[in-house]
């Protein structure tokens, strides 16, 4: 299925070193989102930014935001939350380091990754893709009025009666 709108973004990441029993393992945050046509590149490409002591910083590039009219609603949900975010969802490459591959607005499609173990980061919607965000949702969702169910008549009827069925009543 093709998006769409796409935005162009790119993600800063964060990684420091944690002593968890006799190993040292890597603890990866999201430090946030920069969006815009200045960050639009072609396949996802890290590069340093900060470095410190037990502490890197790295800026991927080349990722963007996908959206979809189906998704419409779960946007709207996203943008009237308490904090509206972009998910950053990434995988372990064969060199054990973990690697972006996707950016979404989508809560349920950053759902369906956290549960198929995929890592999924969250950050603060930039204000550049809020509007954007906030124009498509306009533009493409419409609420469903809810219904109102009716109810069932409880008074009785002759055909509501239970009669035994005739292969029973045989008997």
């Amino acid at each position: 299925m093709q998006p769409h709108a796409r935005f162009p973004v790119s993600a800063v990441m964060e990684v420091t070193e944690a002593q968890r029993g006799p190993w040292r393992t890597p603890v990866w945050r999201l430090v946030g989102f920069v969006a815009g046509q200045a960050v639009a590149g072609g396949s996802p490409q890290r590069s340093p930014v900060h470095r410190d002591a037990g502490q890197e910083q790295w800026l991927w590039t080349g990722l963007s935001v996908a959206l979809y009219r189906d998704s419409a609603e779960s946007y709207w949900y996203n943008l009237v939350g308490r904090q509206p975010s972009l998910f950053l969802i990434c995988r372990d490459n064969a060199a054990g380091e973990l690697v972006p591959f996707s950016v979404t607005a989508d809560y349920d499609e950053a759902g369906a990754h956290m549960e198929a173990d995929d890592q999924v980061f969250s950050a603060a919607l930039p204000p550049e893709l809020h509007v954007q965000l906030e124009a498509f949702v306009m533009q493409h969702y419409r609420p469903q009025v809810p219904g109102k169910r009716k109810r069932a008549r409880w008074t009785e009827t002759e055909a509501d009666v239970w009669k035994p069925s005739p292969r029973l009543a045989r008997r």
